[in-house]
């Protein structure tokens, strides 16, 4: 058995449990026997129970772990098409485009968007303000990258839109009202529960059909690893794998921070993780794990963030830098050392 499958089954075991922990472990103590029972439909004498159960941790940890891959895996190729280890879900300005959308909704319209016939309020015209915001950075890097043929360029293109967005988003708060700004530093905090029981069909549906056009691109990203010359002499057409690779990415992560805000860190620290396991950049096992290990870890953090029970949730982005951070800090220092990035 290869290092690839052992490590596989390693953290699918990983998974199952912290997926039962996530099920088990909240602000409400229910007992693991009457959560099996309202998981497999027998019911439970205790309606609230059932509600907590149904409607609010099994849709927060499934989210946890839809993200936690879908962002991981974003991660990796970013860092492989663009030789970056420092590359990340939120280096193309989608997440900045997110944040944007959102903050328009927010602190200009304030929290009510009102189109011909059609009104949005509450959580849905956020959700649809984040839908705007990144799907119009993800189509002007598109559009981009159809101008510019370097990789370095376009990535440093994606950073200064992320930084013009950046900029908007502190105009918008100046101007703001004390609650609009307030909605909008929660909403920046990050929650895997922003995903309900009824939209998680959909919601999976798409991260589902992203990883999957991840998959496929395993041949051309292990290409693009030789260089961009060499893989042409593959046969790879390297202009529309990178826009496949794009499309994928900017789907993954615009569904991703509109449902849950600008998760920080797992996309950038997670695909090192899996190389340091696996010792190899071969996308064809390291993918896979990847993904696996991004949806660990972000269940991992969903469960450190519910542990304080009756005192309150920890905000999702005060976690996720404490794990991501000494990884990425761990990976500059042992470069100086190491062989280059694409070896």
């Amino acid at each position: 058995m290869s290092k690839g499958c052992k490590y596989a089954i390693f953290l699918m075991g990983t998974i199952l449990l912290l997926f039962a922990a996530n099920l088990l472990i909240g602000s409400v103590h229910i007992p693991p026997a009457e959560v099996f029972r309202i998981l497999t439909g027998s019911g439970s004498d205790t309606p609230a129970w059932i509600f907590i159960v149904r409607e609010a941790r099994l849709p927060q940890a499934l989210t946890a772990l839809l993200c936690g891959g879908a962002l991981s895996v974003c991660g990796l190729m970013l860092q492989t098409a663009f030789k970056n280890p420092l590359a990340g879900p939120s280096i193309l300005g989608i997440n900045s485009g997110a944040s944007l959308g959102v903050a328009f909704v927010m602190l200009f319209f304030g929290g009510s968007v009102t189109a011909g016939t059609f009104s949005f309020s509450g959580f849905l015209s956020v959700l649809a303000g984040a839908f705007v915001g990144s799907a119009l950075i993800m189509g002007l890097i598109l559009a981009f990258s159809t101008l510019i043929k370097s990789n370095v360029m376009l990535l440093i293109t994606g950073i200064m839109i992320g930084y013009v967005a950046s900029s908007a988003i502190a105009l918008l708060n100046f101007f703001a009202t004390a609650e609009g700004v307030q909605s909008y530093l929660v909403w920046g905090l990050g929650n895997f529960g922003g995903v309900s029981l009824q939209q998680m069909p959909a919601f999976a549906t798409v991260i589902l059909l992203g990883l999957a056009g991840a998959m496929v691109l395993i041949k051309p990203l292990n290409a693009l690893l030789l260089g961009e010359r060499y893989a042409e002499n593959l046969g790879v057409n390297t202009r529309r794998a990178r826009n496949l690779l794009l499309l994928v990415t900017g789907l993954l992560t615009a569904v991703t921070t509109a449902f849950c805000g600008p998760i920080a860190f797992i996309g950038l620290a997670v695909p090192h993780v899996a190389r340091m396991l696996l010792g190899t950049a071969n996308h064809r096992p390291l993918l896979p794990v990847t993904m696996l290990c991004g949806a660990a870890v972000a269940l991992l953090c969903n469960l450190i963030c519910i542990l304080p029970g009756d005192a309150g949730l920890i905000p999702l982005n005060a976690v996720t830098p404490v794990l991501g951070a000494p990884i990425i800090i761990y990976v500059i220092v042992s470069r100086r050392r190491a062989k280059p990035f694409n070896e």
